[in-house]
């Protein structure tokens, strides 16, 4: 769990890089899930363009994409969301 600090710094991190997983309007399926483990291992900051979707379905969805990588949610805009999970936890 990332405290206030920490989750500030990460976000200047964040604020340069471009969206590296895209999840379309199908939503999450296996191949997102490991396509989202292979970004996570390799770059442990990532961020992750989401569906136009309501945002309560958003939400479900950020909730489900954490849970199943033990990423920690760092901060979100919009329809992008960034995710932290740092190499010694893989």
């Amino acid at each position: 769990m990332l405290d206030a600090k920490q989750r500030h710094a990460l976000k200047g991190r964040a604020h340069l890089l471009k969206p590296v997983l895209i999840i379309g309007n199908q939503g999450i399926s296996p191949g997102v899930l490991g396509e989202l483990e292979v970004a996570l291992t390799a770059h442990e900051l990532i961020k992750v363009r989401l569906p136009a979707l309501e945002a309560a379905d958003r939400a479900a969805m950020i909730e489900a994409l954490t849970t199943a990588s033990g990423a920690d949610l760092v901060g979100r805009i919009g329809r992008i969301v960034m995710l932290y999970r740092p190499q010694s936890a893989a």
